[in-house]
């Protein structure tokens, strides 16, 4: 297969962001990546011309970190609680899946891709969950999470 270098022009998941220069199928770049704008032929002149992109990556990147940093924040000060339903032998109806938790933290004002949270499996038992949230660049935060049952009284 035919490969050729290209220079791109924005970030392009799973390839790379501005100004990288990256090998790719002959055919993706000439029929998808050079048509949309997405990139450039890495041809000498071009290299040399490069200086723009790399200043607006650098700006996108500050960007992005500094909003990382700022919900890290809010995520570290947001404490979210569900309740489960429980049946006679304590076995609970249903789990807190990161869906629920997505929500929950939208409903609060947070919005973050579900997929940046790091948990297991469905939280399935009543507790408190400590879940990892993977932000932009190294960023993370803890997010704690409470799972209540309700107490069932018998009249």
């Amino acid at each position: 297969m035919a490969t050729t270098e290209v220079i791109l022009r924005t970030k392009i998941d799973n390839l790379g962001a501005e100004a990288d220069v990256v090998k790719v199928k002959a055919g993706y770049a000439r029929n998808f990546l050079i048509p949309q704008g997405k990139a450039f032929e890495a041809t000498e002149e071009n290299l040399q011309n490069t200086e723009d992109l790399k200043k607006a990556r650098a700006e996108r990147e500050a960007a992005e970190l500094a909003e990382a940093q700022e919900i890290a924040a809010k995520i570290k000060k947001a404490k979210i609680s569900f309740e489960l339903e429980v049946g006679e032998g304590g076995k609970a109806f249903g789990s807190v899946t990161t869906l629920d938790i997505q929500k929950k933290l939208e409903e609060a004002g947070i919005t973050l891709d579900r997929k940046a949270l790091k948990l297991d499996g469905p939280i399935k038992s009543a507790g408190t969950t400590k879940i990892d949230v993977k932000l932009a660049g190294d960023t993370t935060a803890t997010l704690t999470v409470v799972v209540n049952t309700p107490s069932t009284e018998e009249a």
